[in-house]
């Protein structure tokens, strides 16, 4: 009988089939909320000793009255997701982050700093797959700062860049949940859409 608290029950296979294509990249939107706004988690399913046995969550995020997630439109060649290992046996932990460029420098992209810097938030990167990622978890705060750049001559980009990271258990854990937003809600495991 296997100890139900061996390091062997995470232990599986991961293959992957030559010649399919994993296409790289995010889709043009994210969407974020202040964690505040979160009346609910989903869940990481863990094993007796909290270790998460999936990267998916079950579940939804659940909001307060009136609260949704906003999005922001990107440039998807300049955009992503990272994560790396930090700290040390036994506190070892992922530290997922985005990186977010919105074309423009306008006044409603100037307005994102005011919300971004200084706020504990949680966003929702889409791959080109369609799922959903999270960065931001319930264990540490989200760190979120917003850079500008107006580039330079004919050839430049005038670009805000929206830069955030989290410690979480896992890199950039997935979200199949419902995504309630100003637009209406996204159902991810229904339909795989979002822009």
């Amino acid at each position: 009988m296997a100890n139900e608290n061996s390091c062997s029950i995470l232990e599986k296979s991961v293959g992957w089939c030559e010649g399919k294509t994993v296409v790289p990249g995010i889709k043009r939107r994210v969407y974020y909320t202040h964690k505040a706004n979160i009346t609910k988690w989903p869940t990481l399913p863990k094993d007796a000793l909290g270790r998460p046995t999936s990267s998916v969550y079950e579940g939804s995020f659940e909001l307060a009255e009136g609260k949704c997630f906003h999005y922001v439109d990107l440039i998807i060649n300049k955009s992503g997701i990272t994560s790396e290992a930090q700290g040390e046996v036994p506190s070892q932990t992922q530290l997922n982050k985005f990186v977010g460029v919105h074309p423009g420098t306008e006044e409603e992209a100037s307005m994102l700093s005011a919300y971004f810097n200084n706020s504990d938030v949680v966003l929702l990167p889409q791959q080109p797959n369609g799922k959903f990622r999270v960065i931001g978890s319930e264990m540490s705060e989200t760190l979120a700062t917003v850079a500008q750049d107006s580039g330079q001559g004919p050839t430049g980009t005038a670009s805000t860049t929206v830069n955030a990271e989290a410690t979480d258990l896992l890199p950039a854990p997935f979200y199949e949940g419902e995504i309630v937003t100003e637009d209406g809600v996204i159902n991810p495991q229904g339909s795989g859409s979002g822009n």
